[in-house]
């Protein structure tokens, strides 16, 4: 088994549109949009570091932070 890297899940809502993009393309369903359409973490445990949210982001809006060792 791989073991993940610690991590965080940084969104800046003052870039987001709220598209959507971010929420569909997560294999693992981590995000979900908030009662406002912004993405926000629901299931960080279920993450495995794919990076298709922050990848597929067309406003950079969303990062994955790995923590320095």
């Amino acid at each position: 088994m791989i073991k993940l890297k610690e991590f965080n899940i940084k969104i800046n809502k003052e870039w987001c549109k709220r598209c959507g993009i971010c929420i569909n393309f997560c294999p693992k369903n981590v995000l979900k949009a908030d009662e406002d359409g912004f993405p926000k973490v629901v299931n960080k445990e279920a993450c495995i570091q794919c990076k298709l949210c922050e990848f597929r982001c067309p406003d950079f809006a969303i990062r994955i932070d790995l923590k320095e060792e």
